[in-house]
């Protein structure tokens, strides 16, 4: 039979609490949460965004991006020009081409019909 310190007991004693504090604190159950949502939906358990916005990198603004990218694309293979997708959606002829390019980078084809 191995005989453990008092020293080596007690600071084993002292990790089996802190895990304990530790897991206590972090069951859900524990935690008081309230659905408050954010500027863009009062809550977060019925927010239409496919992503948080706060676990998206770039935020609310690259989510919002991606959608108008993905709606440039499908409205270029419509056979819309440059300069109409640019009125319609209130951004540079340069941010159009870029949302193109990115797709086409992305799936092969991009957004030429």
């Amino acid at each position: 039979m191995k005989v453990q310190s008092p020293a080596l007991e007690e600071q084993r004693a002292g990790a089996v609490r802190t895990l304990q504090r530790v897991r206590e604190d972090a069951l859900p159950e524990h935690t008081d949460y309230r659905d408050t949502g954010c500027d863009i939906h009062p809550s977060c358990l019925s927010c239409p965004l496919p992503r948080c916005r706060y676990d998206e990198p770039g935020g609310i603004r690259a989510l919002l991006g991606a959608y108008r990218d993905q709606q440039i694309v499908a409205l270029r293979r419509q056979g819309l020009s440059i300069e109409e997708l640019a009125r319609r959606f209130r951004v540079s002829r340069r941010t159009v081409f870029r949302a193109l390019e990115k797709a086409r980078a992305g799936n092969g084809h991009g957004g030429e019909p």
